[in-house]
């Protein structure tokens, strides 16, 4: 099966490329360091650590450990792969020069063979789903350690891989120490072909996430320049077909509560100028942030169309709603606005977090809507009773508090495989 699965690589190398140039059209950022896609132009290193996030979900995800391991292994080399330009970019927001950028091969062989011998990793970490056949191969042949960090597998996803399991278990088979979110994710790992001996539940790593000490104060600072005194609720990461409820919504609030400010957070950056043009056609006065404008009384709507900034919007709101969650995309980071105490609104599709899900909305920390009239319902509701939203910011605090500890487990399990003295998987194994 790998000879065939190869074989499909190099089958759609060409629309791959096709794929990469269109986006490129309309995104710049995806003819950055393009030939890397495909094998070439990495830097020459003597040896790095190397961690693996797809976007910039997984790059936030992945922040306390890499700035765990930069305190611990201050002489290691770091590298930071990403699948998408907007990972990248936050990459180099969060770390700048203390750790190198590159952007994963394409999976098919020679770009995968060019990728481990010009980084020659010591040891590797990717972060949450990401099963591919000839990375995790070339880590094995090469004795390069292999952790999956925070593992899940989504019950959409492991139908698909018992499609392929002589490929997926192969795939297992090399080494893989996997740190599993939660027992029903190991569980799949087992059936799938994962080794016992090496499957652990350490938890969500995102449940560790330390936000700046200042960003309360920053929050309160941005909100008084920009928005004044008004009222504020928040809708982040949002795709298509999310933002009309969302601005449905935002009108209906609108007819009772006649000062409230829409803050809206499209999750990808190409798709900013569309949204505002969106918000204009429905008639709202809208302020973009990249104007560098406040908001003025009449103003509706402030779009974020730069990069980074959710946190601290997140800061200066009242309510948030969490997007990714109204459509089917699976729902985006719930733990965000939750370590800031704000109360949470998402929408019904959680697959991309189950547990997370489940563990708010059975604690009060978070509630579910259908559609725009329900979420402007539940938004009038918490900005009129700020006792009610405080007490859902406080569970959702509880919440994070509650499953902190998955760092310091996977530390316990990272450490000896980076150890200079021992670079042998096994030790602990």
């Amino acid at each position: 099966m790998r000879f065939l699965y190869n074989l499909l690589t190099y089958l759609l190398l060409i629309p791959f490329a096709f794929y990469w140039l269109v986006k490129g059209v309309g995104n710049r950022a995806y003819l950055e360091r393009l030939p890397q896609r495909f094998g070439f132009g990495y830097p020459k290193l003597d040896g790095c650590i190397w961690i693996h996030a797809v976007s910039v979900g997984e790059v936030q995800a992945s922040v306390p450990l890499i700035q765990a391991l930069l305190e611990r292994f201050p002489d290691q080399k770091f590298v930071v792969t990403t699948v998408t330009p907007t990972g990248a970019a936050r990459v180099t927001l969060l770390f700048a020069d203390t750790v190198e950028h590159c952007y994963i091969p394409f999976e098919f062989p020679h770009a995968v063979r060019s990728f481990y011998s010009s980084l020659r990793p010591r040891a590797a970490m990717i972060m949450e789903t990401e099963i591919w056949p000839n990375l995790y191969r070339g880590c094995g042949i090469r004795k390069i350690p292999l952790v999956l960090v925070s593992a899940r597998i989504s019950p959409r996803s492991i139908s698909g891989y018992r499609r392929f399991m002589p490929l997926i278990r192969e795939t297992l088979s090399h080494g893989i120490i996997i740190a599993a979110q939660s027992q029903v994710d190991a569980d799949r790992f087992l059936e799938l072909g994962a080794n016992p001996a090496r499957t652990r539940v350490t938890g969500n790593i995102k449940f560790d996430v330390e936000l700046d000490p200042s960003i309360a104060e920053q929050g309160s600072l941005l909100r008084s320049a920009l928005f004044g005194d008004r009222s504020v609720w928040i809708a982040a990461s949002t795709h298509d077909g999310e933002e009309l409820e969302v601005l449905n919504a935002h009108r209906r609030l609108l007819e009772t509560h006649p000062d409230l400010l829409l803050v809206l957070v499209p999750r990808h950056p190409e798709r900013f100028d569309g949204v505002r043009e969106s918000i204009e056609k429905q008639a709202f006065n809208v302020v973009s942030r990249t104007s560098k404008q406040p908001c003025q009384q009449s103003t509706e709507v402030f779009l974020v169309d730069t990069m980074g900034e959710v946190p601290l919007f997140y800061a200066a709101s009242d309510a948030a709603f969490v997007g990714g969650s109204l459509v089917p995309i699976g729902g985006h980071n719930l733990l965000e606005p939750a370590a800031q105490g704000l109360p949470i609104v998402t929408g019904p599709h959680l697959f991309n977090a189950p547990e997370i899900a489940e563990n708010f909305i059975a604690l009060g920390a978070c509630r579910v809507v259908a559609n725009g009239g329900e979420l402007a319902a539940s938004v009038a509701s918490l900005i009129d009773d700020p006792v009610v939203a405080q007490e859902m910011g406080n569970k959702g605090l509880s919440v994070l508090e509650q499953n902190r500890g998955s760092l310091q487990r996977l530390l316990v399990l990272l450490e000896p495989l980076l150890d200079s003295d021992d670079k042998a998987s096994d030790r602990n194994f």
